[in-house]
């Protein structure tokens, strides 16, 4: 295998497939805030790829799904559940999410895949710690193609490493409305049976 960490855009690297750092694909696409990766390929690619997506349903943690790639030149996009619904990446879903990446590229025969690094925006962990175990986890792997790991830095990021954008309408199913979001605390200000409450995750 063939790994390379370059500086730039994930949506500009010359490879057959992408890798989408996604959710456990619960709450509906349309319902979040563009942010990240998924934003960044929402704006190239239009909307096509999450409608798609949103048909396959729930994804266990770790898990991936191939769509297409909708305006962008790729043969497809590949969304991976590398955080949970309380918007955190662990050790299992980082790696869960390299080795069902692969998977799908291997058996897709695609020669070559690019991943951001996974859980290290929304998911709370520090790039270094992430593409350690992306790094490790690939190593283990066997797979004949070319991997491309895009490390991004973005602006704007809030000094836990958390992105200052997040997005979200429901949570956990329950019918909490989120009403607003204290990045750095994590706190929510909930509506409906748990209203002024407030709930640090």
């Amino acid at each position: 295998m063939q790994i390379e960490l370059v500086d730039g855009n994930l949506l500009d690297q010359e490879v057959d497939v992408i890798v989408n750092a996604w959710n456990r694909n619960i709450i509906p696409w349309w319902l979040l805030i563009p942010q990240g990766v998924s934003g960044a390929i929402k704006k190239r690619a239009g909307t096509a790829p999450f409608r798609e997506l949103a048909r396959t349903g729930p994804l266990p943690l770790g898990h991936a799904v191939l769509t297409g790639a909708g305006r962008l030149p790729y043969r497809g996009i590949i969304h991976v559940a590398g955080i949970n619904m309380l918007w955190c990446a662990s050790e299992a879903s980082i790696r869960g999410s390299v080795a069902s990446a692969i998977e799908i590229a291997q058996r897709k025969e695609f020669g070559s895949i690019a991943f951001p690094i996974i859980g290290s925006g929304s998911g709370r962990f520090s790039q270094e710690t992430a593409l350690q175990l992306m790094r490790e986890e690939l190593n283990a792997l066997d797979y004949e193609g070319r991997v491309v790991i895009v490390r991004y830095r973005a602006r704007g990021t809030a000094r836990n490493g958390v992105s200052t954008e997040i997005g979200l309408a429901l949570i956990l199913g329950s019918g909490w409305i989120v009403r607003s979001l204290v990045i750095q605390g994590l706190n929510f200000e909930l509506n409906g049976d748990n209203a002024g409450k407030g709930v640090t995750l």
